[in-house]
């Protein structure tokens, strides 16, 4: 194991106020920008189809193949950030999205639009890198309130999830409604220019002090004997944390693909309202969402974030249910429906926040991006599932209730059975103070 930190927070110096303002602006855009480019290959899907002439089976397939790439790259883009720094990481990811971008307008067919939308994971991990670089630099903060309330202050920077789906809607039909832009590889090539501009103003970030203070650790000999970061989030003492954080992961976004990725379908085939009615109401859902980051940041700062967490994941499993076996009503649906989002998305502001506590800062970006990374598959075995029961006989409703509300129930529960962390760890040097490591150890109360 790596050194331990003495855990007194002189060893690095405190990052001014302006600059803590000047990079959660920056990172909470590069955020948009980021979830811009993921979702609007998913907007896009149906008229690349149309226009490569694959039928709804071949555009599953190229949709799931993504999927994989992605997983891909964001399991490898943790260990490199630990390596190159968190400044580094945020370029390189903004970057790679508007490389993938203007490589889509590119594609030539199946093969070569998986190959270049792998490469749009980075879009994912920018983030899981997000999420690293911020809550060092909070927990650094020279602002004692910033460090008390860094849950509440990150979440309004998770706030860019829901705002960049809205906006990749918006930037689709503001191009073809009052441009006339209707071609999806031009959309792509227009879209790499707000990509390129973040990239650039990235480079005004400054590296995190932990990070720069670890940089001068793994420098002396004794630090070069230790082993390579990749692995030690798969040791003690954080074998635990990763599998736990891995699999709530991985089944929230089975949840997460049924009722969001998949949610217009779930209205309209699930409870039988029109196509425009449950883009509406799926519009008006994720704005509900932003709310539900805001509150569960604040619900972090205050009481375990391990708790929040799965509270709020087990109240959305139980309103997803009553919305599938409940009333046709509008009202009825859009209210837990709406609320459900709430409670399923809103968690992920302190779920961030709680994964960068449970590392030391040698392996933290690592082990975000494990984590991360998992929910690729959870969105494979969701659409997945979703075919495998309806196939088998089911309709859409008992499908949604089986993988989504089971898979939402089933991350709550890990999450209750999963380490609560210290509030405010010391993130200096190689790694957490001994008695944090006591705590990491600890089973959960």
């Amino acid at each position: 194991m790596p050194q331990q930190s003495t855990g007194s927070e002189e060893l690095f110096q405190k990052v001014p106020t302006r600059i803590i303002r000047m990079a959660t602006v920056i990172c909470m855009i590069a955020g948009i920008v980021a979830v811009f480019d993921f979702i609007l290959f998913g907007t896009l899907l149906p008229r690349i189809s149309e226009s490569f002439g694959w039928s709804t089976s071949e555009a599953l397939l190229v949709s799931t193949l993504v999927s994989v790439g992605t997983a891909i790259v964001l399991f490898t883009m943790g260990p490199l950030v630990d390596k190159i720094g968190r400044r580094k990481g945020m370029i390189t990811t903004v970057l790679g999205t508007a490389v993938s971008s203007a490589a889509s307008a590119a594609a030539t067919g199946a093969t070569s639009l998986v190959g270049v939308r792998a490469i749009g994971g980075l879009s994912l991990a920018e983030q899981s890198i997000n999420a690293t670089y911020l809550n060092e630099l909070y927990n650094a903060a020279e602002d004692k309130r910033v460090t008390r309330n860094r849950g509440f202050v990150f979440s309004m920077v998770q706030t860019g999830w829901p705002l960049g789906a809205l906006t990749a809607a918006l930037f689709v039909a503001f191009l073809g409604a009052v441009l006339g832009i209707e071609d999806w590889r031009w959309i792509f090539l227009i879209a790499t220019a707000p990509a390129l501009l973040v990239a650039w103003w990235c480079r005004k970030l400054p590296e995190t002090p932990q990070f720069l203070a670890q940089k001068v650790s793994r420098a002396t000999a004794a630090q070069q004997k230790t082993k390579t970061q990749s692995f030690l989030i798969f040791r003690r003492p954080y074998l635990k944390t990763t599998l736990f954080l891995g699999s709530a992961w991985m089944f929230n976004w089975m949840s997460i693909q049924t009722f969001s990725v998949l949610g217009t379908t779930v209205l309209e085939t699930g409870k039988g309202f029109s196509a425009t009615n449950s883009l509406l109401m799926v519009a008006a859902s994720n704005l509900v969402a932003v709310l539900g980051y805001l509150a569960h940041g604040w619900l972090g700062d205050r009481f375990d974030r391990r708790k929040v967490i799965a509270v709020g994941w087990l109240i959305a499993a139980a309103l997803f249910t009553a919305m599938l076996l409940g009333p046709n009503n509008t009202v009825f649906v859009l209210v837990t429906y709406m609320t459900g989002l709430f409670f399923l998305l809103g968690p992920y502001a302190t779920m961030l926040v709680y994964q960068s506590e449970a590392y030391p800062t040698e392996c933290r970006a690592t082990g975000g991006a494990f984590a991360f990374a998992m929910s690729q598959p959870g969105a494979i075995l969701g659409g997945l599932f979703l075919t495998i029961v309806t196939a088998a006989g089911l309709n859409y409703t008992m499908a949604a209730l089986v993988v989504g509300s089971g898979a939402c129930l089933i991350s709550g529960i890990i999450m209750i059975s999963a380490r609560t962390h210290r509030k405010s760890p010391s993130m200096v040097a190689s790694g957490p103070p001994e008695e944090e490591k006591d705590l990491l150890t600890a089973p959960a109360k």
